[in-house]
This record gives C-alpha cells, structure tokens and sequence, in this order.
C-alpha cells in the first residue's frame, strides 16, 4: 500500500511525504511542479529514477541525496522504483515570492547571488556532477518535519523556522564545495563517508575499503584534520541523533538505537549513560 501524506500546506509552502510499500514490485508517484516555485526533493529511499516530461530526460537518485530545482513554469515529473524497494521521499515546494521576500536580494550583493544562484538551478548538480548527499542535521530536520502534530500558527512558525535551516546547510555545503580544494582530500572522504554513514555499524576497515585508503592512514588524517578520533566522531554524531529522538515518546528506546546505528539496546543505553550522565528512559521522563 502507498502512502503519499501532505503534511503542511500555506500560501506559500506545501510538505508531501511519500512511503511505497516494501511489498511492491514497482512503485511510482507523479509530481506536479507549480510555476515559480522551488522545489526540495530529499530521497529517502534506495535506486529511485524521476523523468522530467519537460526535458523527456531520466536521472537516477540514490538513498540520501537530494535536489533544489526552480521550475520557471508549470511542469510534471514521475518519480519510481523497480528494484522491489519502497519509494520514499519527502518533498518541500515554496512560491518564488516568499523566497524573495526571506533572502531580500535588494539587501545585499551576496542575496542577489544567492537568489540568482537558485534561479538559475546551480544548486542541483543534475547535468554536471552527481547530486548533493544529506548532512546529518538535514536527516534529522526531515525526522522532526514528518514526526511534528501540533497544528495552526505554531506548526507554521515551525515549518517556516526548519525550512530557512534547511536552506542554510544547503547554501554552506554547497560553499564548501566551492572552496574544497582548501581542505586536504583524504580527511574530508572519510567525514563524508561517515556523516553518510553513521547510522550503520561502520567500522574503520569498512570506511578504508570504500575510500582505498588502509585504516592507519585514516586514523592519523582524521584526527590531525579535526582533533577527533574517528571513533569518538562517530560516537559524538550518534549520540546527537539520540538526543533529538528520545524527547519523542512515540519512539520505542530499541528502535532508536537501532536508528542510532547500535545492534544491542544495552549498548546504545550505556554509551548514552556515560555521554548524557543519564540514561535514556530517565532523560525522556523527566
């Protein structure tokens, strides 16, 4: 069964999340872009392809990425999966004029390059290089968006307040990639592999294996680069997850920790305990 769920709609912003089910062969949703308007598309699930009807061109998404395309008119993409895995997605659409209105581009020459820069799609790499990945505070401002209940002023004050964050980590990752070459290669790879990868069970040998770098070369960049052992990194992204999560009490422990990249619940409870001071089932009921 799919689940498409329009979770905010304003004047000016709509949030659609989309959920196939596991248990499809293929799945497949239809996206309608308004005219002027930009639209976020964060993939959340595995292989998924979309077909721009406009430019009858087919791109393929892998889990985690995402895209910030402006669409001058009217349009409609489709949006599937054939590879038996669930089509998921969560998209933001947002009218040109509230955009206008919050970057100001009268304001400065910074704005004005900024809005020109979104206009002109440069901050979506379809044509040129692969997409953008998702940072971990933007898997955990989705979490916060698809999870939110309260409704009316507060839940615009709130949808309004994650979007600009949102933009922002978008305009600073894409900055980043401009002045790359000003941050040594290896140490960047691995905080990429990992900020991508953390909720897993990574383990250096894993992390050297993907990069082609052996495990003490990465230990010693990682931690010249960011004063940090990779372990310790991994442990600090984790825990911050687990701190957002655990406020939900709709979320069994078990399954956050799960989320959080630990196998046993034990463990999960106990590497909070020393981070914390608490553990997690007393922090949520205070």
């Amino acid at each position: 069964m799919t689940s498409k769920e329009l979770l905010f709609r304003s004047e000016d912003i709509q949030i659609l999340f989309h959920e196939g089910s596991s248990f499809e062969k293929f799945s497949k949703s239809e996206m309608i872009e308004s005219r002027s308007s930009f639209n976020l598309l964060f993939f959340l699930g595995s292989d998924i392809n979309l077909t721009a009807q406009d430019c009858r061109t087919t791109f393929s998404f892998n889990k985690n990425q995402y895209i910030l395309h402006y669409s001058h008119n009217n349009s409609v993409a489709e949006l599937w999966t054939d590879n038996h895995q669930p089509l998921k997605y969560l998209r933001i659409e947002i009218a040109y004029t509230y955009i206008f209105n919050l970057i100001n581009p009268g304001l400065n020459k910074e704005s004005e390059e900024i809005l020109e820069n979104m206009t002109r799609n440069n901050y979506i790499f379809l044509y040129k290089q692969t997409p953008p990945n998702m940072t971990v505070e933007m898997h955990m401002i989705l979490k916060e968006l698809i999870t939110y209940s309260k409704k009316g002023m507060l839940q615009k004050l709130f949808i309004e307040a994650k979007i600009i964050k949102l933009l922002m980590l978008i305009f600073e990752q894409f900055s980043e990639k401009n002045t790359f070459t000003e941050t040594p290669k290896i140490p960047a790879m691995i905080k990429k592999f990992i900020d991508e990868n953390f909720h897993r069970n990574i383990k250096v040998e894993e992390i050297g294996n993907s990069i082609g770098i052996n495990q003490n070369k990465i230990r010693k960049e990682f931690k010249a680069q960011y004063h940090i052992t990779v372990s310790d990194y991994i442990a600090e992204l984790r825990m911050l997850k687990a701190k957002k999560l655990i406020i939900n009490k709709e979320i069994m422990i078990k399954e956050i920790a799960i989320e959080c990249g630990y196998e046993y619940v034990q463990n999960f409870t106990r590497a909070f305990k020393k981070k914390f001071g608490v553990s997690p089932e007393k922090l949520r009921n205070e």
